[in-house]
């Protein structure tokens, strides 16, 4: 079976790679004119500015839309790539100032090196080898053959890139280590396990609240949620795939709705669309983004779908983890039979020194350190330093170790297991990274929202782009990265038909798809295998990757379904 399989890929992926070749060297690809509006204004000497990523970046020049070589209209008529491709111009008989650019897509093909990644992964249970195959589809298609100097180089040596070998080999892996290193991991488990958890429930219950504690979402509280729980959920007897599901639908969901947090920050600098008052400053945007928070349907649903499932409730929690809990109970057997954990076991065991004696505190006292400098970095400048977080967390921890007669060289040795445990998930978040890279380039996202967003009645548009974003967000891995695609596309699209089909009550009709955006990229975001939380959640909780894929596709999918309804029934009767 194993081998079959293994050939099925192989030549699975030796066809991509055919066609791969064939689109660089015989399609041309389609020029596509888009539209960036940004809040512009003039400084005391009187430069025309804009800011993106907190800095401020001055507009040098500026020319009528009509003579821009990059509008569509020139695109259309010529087949070469466009010697420039981004330019200021002025929009309009009003002179609203905007950013044109000049993207391209293949069409449906510059969906192939996401879907090979993602089928690859489906087929194998191998994410490394299959998010290696989409990003070889990826380069072929854009004319990189030199992946190592061409792809790999320019995607690894980016402070994005650099920042996640840091917080995740150096800092997570470190503190993971030495936790297991000093005992700490499971002395907190054996006090929990003494005086509040008493089975798998109240475990998962445990892992539930703190999931909603920690509100800080995406990759933060998949980390500290996952390493915080993991030891209390085995001693309870809790399966890894339970574990995983409710550590990752309680990140991003609830960071989406309890959005004290980075995201209002973030999101907002895409919402502004000129003419709108209610979307004028940032303010007025963020107001928006809190005003839309009860019609974040999917995000209630999935909270809700992780507290009965840690009520032991598994009607809506589909057949693979009705399996896992069921394997649990009876056998004792935490994985799957044939499960591969991309974390080191290393991690999930003691190498406690002779006469060293662990105590909870050296657990809990770096986990309040690392949620106080998250919160309060977030309070002091807008948002969490998560990397001071970790640095200080790991830091104490090693400073209690030695202060209790640990030797450097004991310290060294916990602190190298650590990062051997998370290597491996470094590099697949490297590639993920890689891979959702290549498929910005290759438009995927400009193709999906072109394709899903012409001619269609109000009451659709919801689900339409809900749709949208759950594919945007799948195949590339990032909810983040398609908020950045799809709200500057599809709140306007919105805005446009809220004023060409006279809807009586434009605002609400605009939470709603704000909502339907917002909630359909945290689905195709949980649920891609090439996504950072996904993968996350997976090695803080030793579960196989894929196995936390499927087993979490199914009652996120079923509170996606109830969330369409309810977004539909919402703007047929309110807007």
């Amino acid at each position: 079976m194993f081998k079959r399989i293994q050939n099925t890929s192989l030549i699975f992926f030796i066809c991509c790679l055919l066609c791969a070749f064939y689109i660089n060297f015989n399609l041309s690809p389609e020029w596509v004119e888009n539209q960036h509006q940004y809040q512009t204004y003039k400084t005391a000497d009187g430069r025309l500015v804009y800011k993106a990523a907190d800095q401020q970046i001055s507009i040098e020049s500026i020319v009528d839309y009509q003579t821009s070589p990059i509008r569509q209209a020139v695109l259309d008529s010529q087949q070469d790539k466009p010697l420039i491709l981004e330019q200021w111009v002025y929009l309009g008989s009003e002179g609203e100032v905007v950013l044109l650019k000049a993207d391209f897509h293949f069409g449906i093909w510059s969906l192939l090196p996401a879907f090979v990644a993602i089928a690859l992964c489906l087929l194998t249970r191998e994410p490394l080898v299959s998010l290696l195959g989409g990003i070889i589809i990826g380069a072929v298609m854009l004319g990189r053959f030199d992946i190592t100097h061409q792809v790999f180089i320019p995607n690894i040596g980016t402070s994005n890139a650099a920042s996640i070998l840091i917080l995740y080999l150096w800092l997570l892996g470190g503190l993971m280590g030495m936790w297991a290193k000093t005992g700490a991991a499971q002395a907190f488990a054996d006090y929990m396990t003494l005086h509040y958890v008493k089975g798998p429930r109240s475990a998962k219950l445990v892992t539930w609240l703190l999931g909603i504690i920690f509100f800080q979402g995406g990759t933060m509280s998949t980390v500290l949620v996952g390493t915080t729980v993991k030891p209390i959920a085995d001693k309870a007897g809790v399966s890894h795939e339970e574990l995983s599901y409710v550590v990752d639908s309680t990140a991003s969901p609830v960071a989406s709705i309890i959005a004290f947090n980075a995201w209002p920050a973030y999101v907002q600098a895409f919402l502004f669309i000129p003419g709108v008052a209610f979307l004028a400053t940032e303010q007025d945007r963020i107001a928006f983004f809190f005003s839309s928070l009860p019609f974040s349907f999917y995000a209630i649903f999935a909270i809700l779908g992780t507290l009965l499932l840690s009520l032991n409730i598994t009607i809506f929690s589909g057949k693979p983890l009705q399996k896992a809990v069921l394997r649990a109970q009876s056998t004792g057997q935490l994985d799957a039979p044939n499960a591969m954990p991309i974390s080191a076991k290393e991690l999930h065991h003691n190498q406690v020194p002779e006469g060293y004696q662990a105590h909870m505190l050296e657990f809990i006292l770096p986990l309040l350190s690392l949620i106080l400098v998250a919160i309060g970095s977030f309070f002091v400048m807008g948002s969490p330093q998560i990397h001071w977080a970790f640095s200080s967390a790991l830091g104490l921890s090693i400073f209690i170790a030695v202060f209790k007669g640990m030797t450097l060289k004991q310290v060294i040795d916990g602190f190298g297991n650590g990062l051997k445990g998370v290597v491996v998930a470094s590099v697949i978040l490297m590639f993920a990274l890689t891979i959702g890279v290549l498929s910005k380039q290759l438009g995927g996202g400009i193709y999906l929202v072109a394709t899903l967003g012409e001619q269609i009645p109000f009451w659709c548009l919801p689900v339409i782009l809900q749709l949208m974003t759950m594919l945007i967000a799948f195949s590339t891995g990032t909810s983040w990265g398609t908020y950045a695609i799809a709200f500057p596309l599809g709140l306007p699209l919105a805005w446009s038909i809220a004023q060409t089909q006279g809807l009586a009550n434009p605002e609400i009709f605009m939470m709603v798809c704000f909502a339907t955006i917002l909630n359909g990229s945290v689905y195709g975001d949980q649920c891609s295998p090439i996504s950072d939380t996904t993968i996350l959640s997976s090695m803080t909780t030793g579960c196989d990757l894929m196995d936390h894929v499927k087993s979490q596709i199914i009652p996120a999918t079923f509170a996606a379904i109830l969330a369409a309804i309810l977004w539909t029934s919402t703007v047929w009767i309110f807007a």
